[in-house]
């Protein structure tokens, strides 16, 4: 099973709310589930020390979505691409927004 992960409000010594909840819940799952291959979308340079494991791929997906132009070319248009050409069986985004029309 392959996992595609939102992980763009994974920034260090700047986690948020969502920030925070996605960092918890993630590095939990991705240790409790070794089986499943998860690959970590992020919008710029990441920290290491977001790749809890080693079930974890992760790809820097450009542009920097940090203004709500930015976040449709990032979801619309780019991770779009990134998801139909890895064809993942799930689409996790704890921000909530979502890559219409990928398949």
């Amino acid at each position: 099973m392959q996992i595609v992960v939102n992980t763009r409000l994974l920034l260090k010594n700047r986690l948020d709310g969502i920030g925070w909840f996605s960092y918890q819940t993630l590095k939990r799952i991705t240790a409790m589930h070794k089986d499943v291959h998860f690959v970590f979308l992020f919008d710029r340079n990441f920290d290491e020390s977001f790749v809890f494991s080693d079930n974890i791929t992760p790809m820097v997906v450009s542009p920097q979505a940090r203004h709500p132009f930015l976040y449709y070319a990032w979801f619309q248009f780019s991770v779009k691409s990134i998801l139909n050409k890895l064809k993942p069986d799930l689409f996790l985004s704890p921000d909530g927004i979502l890559s219409l029309g990928a398949k």
